[in-house]
């Protein structure tokens, strides 16, 4: 298959440059750019009159497996009822322009190899298995009357629980077993947690570095649930290359994601959708009534690591019928940020964090052929991102496969 595009606006994310030309697609990869490229027989030809062409979006954090806001009830439900969900969720996520995630926690080997199969239609899928907690942390979803705990392989859910030294390094060394591309661990109470508090810190250190340890030595790294600066710090001391959400961190924390070169994920549009339709999906009230902690504070949060050099990358965390959302963090990080850095979070700076830099997230030649169609220019208005509506097509593998049926 290949396939050209022509008369397009090609977008150099490093630089924040376009250069107008054509842009031509084989085996999957960027082939070549420049004007007038010659057009081999097979290929199919789209004059785009000048349209503007971007990298496809990285979401450095998504639950695929997330068809409820309620997530203590995934572990309930059959896995053939949950793949049939996350099938449809990745779908969504690919006409809204992502061809690639990365899942904190929930996805499996056997949707990823489904997606890579062509089994499943939906983004490029980086998954960690299932994120590793204390007893009582964010992924014990155990009421206070409940003691049974059930984490059996075979059954859906986002967490496992392991305490101890011994017991995380196991529970880490089995989720590397099964492919996991990163690790992940909760170190901080959170919304969707029933009896923590998000205030907490979560896991001793010696745990902590457990964790990074086993990660490290199978060539991976851990990503950190963390809120509040005590417990992102703690994190980073540890090793742990990234932090997802950090809504609570104060300057301390941005010298210490300088000194590690860790990467900051904020996902700003799950609070301010669980704020408004959390309910609606399944949020239990007492998780509900948690969201308002941490609602403000994660736009100063962003500003804060923006302004101090932080590295950034793009991520959302949507739960339920809310991901329809997912590029509405487009709008919200634009409060505080230029188009062009909201874009990098979402293309470069997802790809070096997820280790796949020069791979996703650009459309220099060699890397995987995933790139927008745009009807406007983003650097001009991130909103055009921010609603698919602006999409003329999402292109994966050098294939089209979303947007508005052209010929040629």
């Amino acid at each position: 298959m290949s396939l050209l595009l022509r008369n397009a606006r090609v977008l150099d994310v490093t630089s924040g440059e376009y250069a107008e030309g054509d842009l031509r697609c084989a085996d999957g990869r960027v082939a070549e750019t420049g004007p007038r490229l010659s057009a081999p027989d097979g290929t199919r030809v789209i004059d785009l009159a000048g349209a503007h062409v971007v990298p496809g979006l990285i979401d450095a954090h998504v639950h695929v497996t997330a068809s409820t806001a309620n997530l203590g009830t995934l572990g309930s439900m059959s896995p053939s009822y949950v793949a049939a969900h996350s099938a449809q969720i990745m779908g969504g996520m690919l006409d809204r322009g992502f061809t690639t995630v990365r899942d904190a926690s929930g996805a499996d080997f056997g949707l990823a190899d489904a997606q890579a199969e062509g089994l499943i239609r939906g983004p490029r899928l980086l998954f960690c298995g299932k994120g590793l907690s204390q007893t009582g942390g964010h992924a014990d979803f155990r009421g206070r009357g409940e003691h049974q705990q059930d984490d059996h392989p075979c059954c859906a859910g986002v967490g496992r629980v392991a305490d101890g030294v011994d017991a995380v390094r196991v529970a880490a060394r089995d989720e590397l077993r099964k492919g996991a591309h990163h690790i992940k661990v909760m170190a901080s109470g959170g919304v969707a947690s029933p009896t923590d508090r998000i205030d907490s810190t979560q896991y001793s250190m010696d745990e902590l570095r457990a964790v990074v340890e086993e990660a490290e030595a199978a060539n991976r790294y851990v990503a950190a649930h963390a809120y509040t600066a005590r417990a992102v710090n703690r994190a980073l001391e540890a090793g742990v290359r990234s932090i997802e959400h950090g809504n609570l961190i104060d300057d301390t924390s941005v010298e210490l994601f300088r000194r590690h070169d860790a990467f900051l994920v904020p996902t700003l549009v799950t609070y301010w959708a669980l704020k408004e339709e959390g309910l609606t999906f399944g949020l239990p009230e007492r998780s509900w009534r948690k969201v308002d902690e941490v609602l403000e504070a994660g736009l100063v949060a962003l500003e804060r690591a923006a302004r101090g050099g932080v590295r950034l990358a793009y991520g959302t965390d949507l739960l339920g019928g809310m991901h329809r959302h997912q590029n509405h963090e487009f709008r919200l990080r634009r409060e505080v940020q230029q188009p062009i850095d909201v874009l990098r979070a979402a293309t470069t700076g997802a790809a070096e964090l997820v280790g796949m830099a020069g791979e996703v997230g650009t459309l220099a030649v060699g890397a995987h052929a995933d790139l927008l169609v745009l009807d406007g220019d983003p650097l001009a208005d991130i909103g055009v991102l921010a609603d698919p509506a602006h999409f003329r097509h999402v292109v994966q593998a050098g294939r089209v496969v979303s947007g508005r049926v052209v010929s040629g």
